[in-house]
């Protein structure tokens, strides 16, 4: 389900990425038409991903990078997005807490296992 707030990010990544793909066209020195005839487009249609009127797909984008030399992490570059997405800054977290409780299941030996679980509560606090 898409909230008035995901819309007002995605719009702003777009108009990000339209403001990048005309700063490296201009960059390279080709003129809308020129990148539109490259790209077997409508300048009309160059124009519009430039303001960010119509998105890019993500093929289109794709060819974009490689017709103006760059890589399409180039358009994302400085991407600044509204808010965090959720859970970004407890994903890293959470993936290590898989990890650990997966190593914690090969252990055989319980004495171990008992070392391991107080050492982690006293690094917590909780010991």
């Amino acid at each position: 389900m898409k909230t008035p707030r995901s819309k007002s990010l995605a719009r702003k990544i777009d108009d990000q990425v339209g403001q990048k793909i005309r700063a490296r066209r201009v960059e390279v020195g080709l003129t809308q038409q020129e990148l539109a005839r490259i790209l077997k487009l409508s300048y009309q249609q160059v124009q519009k991903y430039e303001t960010g009127a119509n998105r890019v797909s993500a093929g289109r984008l794709f060819e974009m990078a490689d017709k103006l030399g760059v890589e399409v992490g180039y358009f994302f570059k400085d991407v600044v997005p509204a808010r965090e997405a959720p859970n970004a800054v407890h994903g890293g977290r959470n993936r290590q807490a898989i990890d650990l409780v997966r190593s914690f299941g090969e252990l055989s030996d319980p004495a171990v296992k008992a070392a391991l679980v107080a050492l982690v509560r006293d690094l917590a606090g909780q010991g």
